[in-house]
C-alpha cells in the first residue's frame, strides 16, 4: 500500500475511490488522477434534501449545548487527523502544505467557537408599552442547509458554515467543487464517526454530501425544502443561486469574488508592507478570494516598493507543495492559466509593463501548470484591471492625494477584502469610517488575505453581502421570532389604540 493510500485509509475514503467510477479527480501537482470517485446526477438531489428535512425535524428539538456536543466531537476528529487531512488538501488543490494544515487548524477553530456558542444563542427581552405585557425575540434553528464549496478552500469554508448551522440545529447538504471532492468526502468520513460516538440523539441524514457539478448545485437552489444555500464561488455562479433561491423566497449566503487592493502610504514602514504584500498576492498562487490584486503605492515610495516586489518575486521559490521550502504552488489546471494569460496580453496591451507571468518547471512536471507570479505596472485601473482574474497578477498603480487612493480602492465591483499600510492615524481611522474602504473586510498594517475566525467573514457589492464564520454571523442560519405575552388580564391595545365597539357575550 503507498503512502498515498495509508494517507485515504486513515481518512476512511480510500473505498470510495474506483476506476469504475465516473468522475475522475486529478492533483495539480503533476495531472496525475488521484482517483476515481461516482458523482451524482441532478435528480439525486431531491432524495436527499427529503432526508435532510426529515433530519432537521429531529435535530432542531435536541438542545442547543448537546448539539454543541457533536461538533467537539467533529473537532476531536479533525485534531486527530489534521496532518491526512492537510495533506489531502495539498495533494487535491496544489496549494503548499502550511496551507493546508492551516486550513485543517481553521476548521478546528471554528469548532471550538461554535461549541461555545452553542450554549449563547441569545435572545432578548424588549420593553413593551403595554402594561402587563412581555415582548421577547427568540431564535429557532431554520432548516436544511445547502453548502456549495469551492476547490481553493475545499475544507474550511464548509466548516465555517456546518459548525454553525449544526448547533443552530440545522442539517446539511454540501455539494463540494468536482475540483476537489476527495477532501469532502474524507470531512464527511470524519463527521460520520463523530456522529456514531455521539449517538442516537443524532438523526439519519443529518449531513450528506452530493459529488456533482453545477447541475447539482441549482437543483438545490430551486428546491423549496433548502431553507438556506451558502454558496462560495464566481460571481456568476452567485448570480445563478441567488435568482433562484429569491424566486422561492429561500435565504442565500454569499461568498464571491474579490478584487482586493492594498494601498501603501507615503509613512508606511516598507519592510513590513513589501512582506505583507508578496504573501497576499502569491500565497496560493493566487487563487484565494481575498487574494491581493491591485497595490496602491504613493507615489514617493512608488519605486522602493517596486524594486524591492521584483527582488523578491525573482526569488519565490516555485514547485511541489509538499516541499516545505515552495511558497508557489501550481495553478488548480490548464484553463486558470489561459486566464492568466489572456489577462497579461491585455494588460500589456493596455500600456502595462508586466514582469514575470511565464509559465515554468514544465520539463518536470509536463502536466502541472506552474508560472511565475507576475507584476504589472499599470498607468490607471483599465478594464483588466477591475476584473477579478484567479490567478498571481498583482497590478501595481501610483497616486498622489489618500483621498484618491479610497476612490481608487472603491473603484471596482466587487468589495471583499481591502488594506491600507500607513504609521498616520488619520489615515488609518479615515480608511475603516463609513467614508473610507467599501470592502466587508479593512485591515491596517495588514494584508487583505485571510482572517481569523472571530470576526465576520464576507463582502460587498458583487462579492454578494454575505457573511460567515464568527461575530454574529450565526444569526443567518436561524430564524428570528418576535412574541407578544399578555399577563394583564385586560387586552390593552398597542399605540394607544381603543376598540371598544364590540361587545362579547
Amino acid at each position: 500500500m503507498t503512502s498515498r493510500d495509508d494517507m485515504l485509509v486513515d481518512l476512511g475514503i480510500l473505498g470510495a475511490l474506483d476506476d469504475r467510477h465516473d468522475l475522475a479527480v486529478s492533483s495539480p501537482i503533476d495531472a496525475s488522477v488521484i482517483g476515481r470517485v461516482e458523482s451524482h446526477p441532478g435528480e439525486a438531489v431531491r432524495g436527499c434534501v427529503v432526508r435532510s428535512t426529515a433530519a432537521f425535524e429531529q435535530w432542531r428539538s435536541v438542545p442547543a449545548p448537546r448539539r454543541g456536543e457533536l461538533v467537539r466531537l467533529l473537532g476531536g476528529e479533525l485534531r486527530k487527523h489534521q496532518e491526512p487531512l492537510g495533506r489531502l488538501v495539498t495533494l487535491e488543490t496544489g496549494k503548499i502544505l502550511q496551507e493546508g494544515l492551516g486550513e485543517v487548524q481553521e476548521m478546528i477553530d471554528i469548532c471550538d467557537l461554535a461549541v461555545g456558542l452553542s450554549r449563547q444563542l441569545h435572545g432578548l427581552t424588549i420593553a413593551s408599552e403595554r402594561p402587563g405585557h412581555a415582548l421577547r425575540e427568540t431564535w429557532h434553528p431554520l432548516g436544511p442547509t445547502a453548502v456549495i464549496t469551492a476547490f481553493n478552500f475545499p475544507v474550511a469554508v464548509w466548516s465555517w458554515n456546518a459548525a454553525l448551522a449544526l448547533v443552530c440545529g440545522n442539517s446539511i447538504v454540501w455539494k463540494p467543487s468536482e475540483k476537489a471532492p476527495l477532501a469532502a468526502l474524507a470531512v464527511q468520513r470524519l463527521l460520520d464517526r463523530a456522529i456514531r460516538e455521539f449517538g442516537a440523539e443524532a438523526p439519519a441524514g443529518l449531513s450528506q454530501t452530493i459529488v456533482g457539478g453545477a447541475e447539482a448545485g441549482a437543483a438545490l437552489a430551486a428546491d423549496d425544502e433548502v431553507r438556506l444555500v451558502s454558496a462560495t464561488g464566481s460571481t456568476a455562479m452567485g448570480q445563478a443561486v441567488s435568482e433562484a433561491v429569491a424566486k422561492r423566497f429561500g435565504r442565500s449566503i454569499l461568498e464571491l469574488g474579490g478584487n482586493n487592493a492594498m494601498i501603501i502610504a507615503e509613512s508606511a514602514d516598507i519592510e513590513l508592507a513589501v512582506r505583507a504584500t508578496v504573501f497576499a498576492a502569491v500565497g496560493t498562487a493566487g487563487q484565494r478570494c481575498t487574494t491581493l490584486r491591485r497595490l496602491i503605492v504613493h507615489q514617493g515610495k512608488y519605486d522602493e516598493v517596486l524594486g524591492r516586489l521584483q527582488s523578491a518575486y525573482s526569488d519565490l521559490p516555485i514547485g511541489d507543495p509538499f516541499d516545505p521550502g515552495t511558497l508557489v504552488g501550481p495553478l488548480i489546471d490548464s484553463e486558470a492559466l489561459a486566464k492568466m494569460n489572456r489577462a497579461l496580453d491585455i494588460a500589456a496591451t493596455d500600456d502595462g509593463k508586466v514582469f514575470g507571468g511565464e509559465q515554468i518547471l514544465v520539463d518536470r512536471y509536463p502536466n502541472g501548470i506552474y508560472v511565475e507570479p507576475a507584476i504589472v505596472e499599470m498607468p490607471t485601473q483599465t478594464p483588466i484591471v477591475r476584473e477579478e482574474t484567479f490567478a498571481p497578477i498583482l497590478y501595481v498603480l501610483r497616486y498622489r492625494d489618500f483621498s484618491d487612493a479610497i476612490a481608487m480602492n472603491n473603484a471596482v465591483d466587487h468589495g471583499l477584502s481591502s488594506s491600507l499600510v500607513t504609521m498616520n492615524l488619520n489615515e488609518a481611522e479615515s480608511f475603516t469610517s463609513a467614508t473610507g474602504s467599501d470592502c466587508g473586510l479593512a485591515n491596517v498594517n495588514a494584508g487583505p488575505s485571510g482572517a481569523e475566525i472571530g470576526g465576520a467573514f464576507g463582502g460587498e457589492k458583487q462579492t454578494g453581502g454575505g457573511r460567515e464564520s464568527g461575530s454574529d454571523a450565526w444569526k443567518g442560519y436561524m430564524r428570528r421570532q418576535t412574541s407578544t405575552i399578555n399577563f394583564s388580564g385586560s387586552l390593552p391595545l398597542a399605540q394607544g389604540i381603543t376598540f371598544d365597539a364590540v361587545t362579547c357575550r
